[in-house]
């Protein structure tokens, strides 16, 4: 599972050729959950709030970049690194 992020100790990751919708795992001090990309939600798992707060954040300022990875994830082709969390 190639890993595409991260910031404040948070692990953004996502597997190749993986089931719908669009989305990715957030990984944080052995918590995990996966969030839709197109409507910014949690799917599965969870997170401690504050890590999830910054996991949103982040996916609201690379939204267009985290479809763009899915494209080729589904494609089985290695997705873009994307700008950590400031």
């Amino acid at each position: 599972m190639p890993e595409i992020s991260r910031f404040f100790g948070i692990s953004i990751c996502m597997y190749y050729d993986d089931h719908a919708p669009p989305h990715f795992h957030a990984w944080y001090a052995g918590d995990q959950a996966e969030i839709e990309i197109q409507r910014l939600g949690v799917i599965s798992g969870s997170l401690p709030p504050k890590a999830l707060g910054l996991v949103m954040e982040w996916a609201a300022l690379h939204q267009d970049e985290l479809m763009a990875d899915w494209a080729n994830t589904s494609r089985n082709t290695k997705p873009n690194k994307i700008a950590p969390l400031a």
